[in-house]
């Protein structure tokens, strides 16, 4: 092989792992998810715009609320490397590649890969504000 091809791809591989954090990374084990996330609720943004926020509670149950939106409950388990999560609202299972991040975490929608991934930009131990139904004037 040529050494300016070589070159040429060495470049493209290290602009992709830039531009793709996670590809450089192992994705977190069920394990590890379920330590840094039960007894929290995280909220997560894509491009900094604020996403959704989900409450982690034990027996990996989950409640998970869009911004603005009613509360749904949920339960999530792994599979593989994957963390997927059912909720009482669609039966089809949502998995997710969950990595450690600088501040947190990110999630990785699987089968979304040139998808901008969610980022964890706050945390806390208090339960989810959820909206409800016919709320206000």
């Amino acid at each position: 092989m040529r050494p300016s091809l070589i070159l040429a791809l060495t470049a493209a591989l290290q602009a992709a792992l830039q531009a793709f954090p996670a590809l450089a990374q192992t994705p977190m084990t069920a394990a590890e998810f379920e330590a840094y996330a039960t007894g929290k609720t995280l909220t997560y943004a894509r491009d900094g715009v604020i996403w959704g926020a989900e409450q982690y509670l034990k027996d990996r149950r989950v409640m998970w609320a869009f911004t603005e939106e009613e509360c749904r409950t949920g339960y999530w388990y792994a599979q593989d490397a994957e963390i997927c999560f059912v909720y009482e609202d669609r039966a089809d299972p949502q998995c997710w590649l969950f990595y450690r991040a600088s501040g947190g975490i990110s999630a990785h929608y699987v089968g979304d890969d040139a998808g901008t991934p969610l980022a964890e930009v706050a945390q806390s131990t208090g339960p989810l504000s959820c909206a409800g139904p016919d709320l206000g004037v």
